[in-house]
């Protein structure tokens, strides 16, 4: 059984999820622990292509786009030279800002949450996560953060569509969180007492 483990964060754009696994990297690396911090869609190929999709500079429809994700997600996690189980493999943490849940999240209601989990199952078969850590916050909160801190907001991140992510992580966690060890943690707190709790249970996953 490995001792390294795949920390996942997950939640609506504006949650901060990507804010506190920086954190998280930075805190690991404080305490001598080896890890290595990634995202989703990569900056592979595949990455790029969905970037180009979400900023409206390529047009696709959602199985595309749902496929195009899995098949970066693939990539991530096997590739030879920077892939996730191989770091793994080699006792080092990952901590990854987003997987197979923002699939779940954004790709429903435009396909369904069985044919979304189905595409992504050879993902989970390769590797689940050891934690998930869901940084929720409303939508209205979401909104105001975005209209504070982007000048341009891309394909998902309108109201109609943040309020329908948000409700299909909840359906997901509902349907799969156990399997993935799903964590909600209230992200409207301040960013230290978010923190504070992201790394109790951190390190009490890492000493298991």
């Amino acid at each position: 059984m490995r001792k390294s483990k795949f920390i996942v964060f997950e939640g609506i754009d504006g949650s901060g999820k990507s804010t506190l696994s920086s954190m998280l990297y930075n805190k690991m690396n404080e305490q001598s622990l080896d890890v290595y911090k990634t995202f989703e869609p990569t900056d592979s190929p595949f990455g790029s292509v969905i970037r180009n999709i979400l900023n409206k500079r390529i047009v696709a429809d959602e199985k595309t786009i749902g496929a195009m994700f899995v098949a970066d997600r693939l990539d991530h996690l096997t590739n030879n030279s920077n892939g996730i189980v191989k770091y793994l493999d080699d006792n080092t943490h990952v901590i990854s800002d987003r997987y197979y849940y923002s699939s779940y999240a954004y790709h429903v209601p435009h396909l369904s949450l069985d044919y979304v989990i189905n595409a992504n199952s050879v993902c989970a078969d390769i590797l689940r996560p050891d934690i998930v850590f869901f940084i929720d916050i409303s939508v209205e909160e979401s909104m105001r953060r975005m209209n504070t801190s982007r000048k341009f907001l891309d394909l998902f991140e309108n109201e109609e569509r943040i309020r329908t992510t948000r409700q299909n992580y909840y359906n997901a966690i509902e349907r799969e969180g156990k399997k993935d060890n799903v964590v909600i943690i209230n992200g409207e707190r301040t960013v230290e007492e978010v923190f504070e709790e992201i790394w109790e249970k951190t390190t009490a996953l890492v000493e298991s």
